[in-house]
């Protein structure tokens, strides 16, 4: 594994000293805080070269960990907790001859959070943090509550009271602290902000943190080794926060750095809800940043997102790869949900069935073509919804 070379400020690049607990650029610019998000770098040239590429998945050490630490040669050189996170299937359409569904449900706890949380849980034991704290609208305070518990760690998860019901199971039974909140996840991101200090929580929310994204970006490693190392030609992520857009986008540079891939980068899709859709309405206002959205709703959870921190990022991506950004409605995400279930065999989650009606849609508008290859991302399991699937199925 390499040694990280620095942390580095997405927005003004100012480095920053990898060997403590790091959060976002403090840096002033004038009468303005950067509060840019920190990447990690590392020194690539040891892993340079198809030869270190093909290597991957042959060691003993490979074989013990498996899972996303089979990229160790470009993540952090520590001990990591892990629970047998990623290599998730990348499952070929039966319908569809150009479109694989990437299933992240297949993660512990059932969604692609589990990524993310690895990796901040493994850093946050290796610089001996003691409480950690986030806001959730459900599936990211599921990961951080088990992986948490399997560090030793406290966990003080804030989400929403109407949070699936699955969420807030799994985050008690972990022995997390849950608090309910009467808002959305922006609210629950205000009290941990407010309480932090007092508290003496180390803040895990989404990249307010730098290892998170280290995490996510292992979903750009293993699409592209799933495709023979080639990358196809648009990737439709299901667009809350935005993390793992910004970790694949990450991933892509690397794997270009160190020789393992060529080519042009896939068109990336961001895709959202109507009932919240700040990055699509920002996208295609040709505005660089989003506006906080009014009267936040859908039933998909993951997408509640009134504004992502990260949104500047994911639009400059979308920008960059020629991709775009689509909102679908919530019965259109329905319908598309139990399509899959009814031929395909898969219960999507909410998320990832806006990922597949996105797909529908950008066909049926000549965005794309049928020949395209196509990465659709199912950003967790449907199991974890079925309150409110099946309050859906009940009203249908």
């Amino acid at each position: 594994m390499p040694n990280i070379a620095f942390l580095e400020c997405s927005r003004c690049h100012l480095h920053y000293d990898p060997s403590c607990p790091q959060t976002v650029c403090t840096a002033r610019h004038g009468e303005t805080a950067c509060s840019g998000t920190l990447y990690v770098r590392y020194d690539l040239s040891a892993a340079a070269g198809t030869a270190h590429r093909d290597a991957i998945g042959n060691s003993e050490q490979d074989q013990r960990w498996s899972g996303m630490w089979r990229y160790r040669q470009v993540l952090p050189s520590v001990e990591p907790v892990t629970l047998g996170e990623g290599w998730t299937p990348m499952l070929p359409s039966r319908r569809y001859a150009n479109v694989w569904l990437k299933e992240e449900g297949a993660n512990p706890t059932g969604t692609f959070k589990a990524r993310g949380l690895a990796m901040a849980v493994t850093m946050a034991l290796h610089y001996g943090l003691k409480k950690l704290a986030a806001p959730t609208a459900g599936n990211a305070g599921g990961a951080l509550a088990a992986y948490a518990a399997a560090a030793g760690i406290e966990a003080h998860i804030f989400m929403p009271r109407d949070t699936p019901m699955a969420n807030q199971v799994e985050c008690r039974a972990y022995g997390a602290h849950v608090n309910l909140v009467d808002g959305l996840i922006s609210d629950c991101g205000r009290i941990v902000a407010e309480r932090k200090a007092a508290e003496g929580w180390f803040d895990i929310s989404t990249l307010k943190e730098p290892f998170r994204v280290e995490g996510k970006k292992t979903m750009g490693y293993e699409l592209v080794e799933q495709l023979g190392w080639e990358y196809p030609d648009a990737v439709f992520y299901p667009t809350g926060g935005g993390v793992g857009m910004i970790g694949m986008w990450k991933a892509f540079e690397e794997m270009e750095q160190l020789g393992w891939v060529k080519g042009k980068r896939p068109k990336m899709i961001a895709v959202q809800s109507s009932g919240c859709a700040p990055v699509v309405r920002a996208f295609e206002r040709g505005e660089a940043v989003s506006q906080m959205w009014q009267d936040a709703h859908t039933f998909a959870s993951g997408l509640r997102v009134p504004k992502p921190y990260g949104d500047a990022i994911i639009l400059e991506i979308v920008r960059a790869s020629g991709g775009t950004a689509v909102a679908l409605s919530d019965d259109a995400i329905f319908a598309s949900l139990k399509d899959w279930a009814t031929h395909e065999g898969l219960l999507l989650s909410p998320e990832g069935a806006a990922a597949t009606a996105g797909y529908d849609h950008l066909i049926a508008t000549g965005f794309l073509t049928p020949q395209d290859r196509v990465v659709l991302f199912n950003t967790g399991s449907g199991n974890k919804y079925t309150d409110v699937i099946g309050a859906r199925l009940a009203a249908a």
